[in-house]
């Protein structure tokens, strides 16, 4: 056990240097020794679990993907909220989720594998974020919190454009301070023509929501880990 502990903690020592380094440098001119630097690991311990540069894009990828849920809402457009108010957040303060939307928008690749050359999971990460979006929105519908022109699956596609639209007009010109602002003014404007009138006043759009839904994950995600380790200990 001790030794699957190290090796975890490894792989995400070396993910979070990685992930770091493709933000402040990007893919391209990032190398494998400014990383292996970065996470205070060997080369071996490195290639043990990542083959190559584009192995260790794809896993910082899969790690921002695979963060923890949200706390469940009274409304599903509460949680589509919660969902971009958390995302703006990461992309301010968290390496994974900047390297992660980044190494999306980039255009590369080492192997061409993709054979077209460019980008081997273009979009990735956006692909994800409006599926998770069309997920909510079925749910809303269901409950009656949409109104019944809406088309989940088409509006998940026109607020994730516009939200990455908005997150790289913020990074250009403020490097995202104010993307917080920039999207609560996006659901402000676009919720009224997607939800039920009643909906709209329950919605808490606030800039310290993102920092409250953090907290009530991470305590979720502890209390479990707990439990897990007293039934291990069992």
């Amino acid at each position: 056990m001790a030794r699957q502990a190290r090796a975890i903690q490894t792989r995400t020592s070396i993910l979070l240097a990685a992930a770091e380094v493709f933000d402040e440098r990007g893919y391209s001119t990032a190398t494998i020794t400014e990383i292996i630097a970065r996470a205070g690991v060997t080369k071996g311990a490195l290639y043990f679990h990542f083959s190559s540069k584009e192995d260790l894009a794809l896993g910082v990828i899969a790690a921002q993907l695979e963060l923890g849920p949200l706390p469940a809402q009274r409304t599903k457009l509460q949680e589509l909220t919660d969902q971009g108010l958390l995302f703006a957040h990461q992309l301010q303060h968290d390496p994974l989720t900047r390297a992660s939307v980044g190494l999306a928008m980039d255009q590369w690749s080492e192997s061409g594998e993709n054979g077209e050359g460019g980008n081997p999971f273009h979009g990735r990460p956006f692909q994800e974020w409006a599926d998770r979006l069309t997920e909510l929105l079925d749910e809303a519908r269901k409950r009656g919190e949409l109104l019944p022109h809406v088309d989940p699956a088409e509006t998940a596609e026109l607020l994730s454009g516009a939200f990455t639209g908005i997150q790289w007009t913020s990074q250009v010109l403020c490097q995202r301070r104010d993307l917080t602002r920039r999207v609560i003014a996006m659901f402000r404007h676009l919720l009224p023509s997607v939800a039920m009138p009643q909906i709209l006043p329950t919605l808490e759009l606030t800039p310290e929501r993102a920092v409250a839904l953090l907290a009530s994950r991470d305590a979720a995600l502890e209390a479990e880990e707990a439990e897990d380790g007293e039934g291990d200990a069992a």
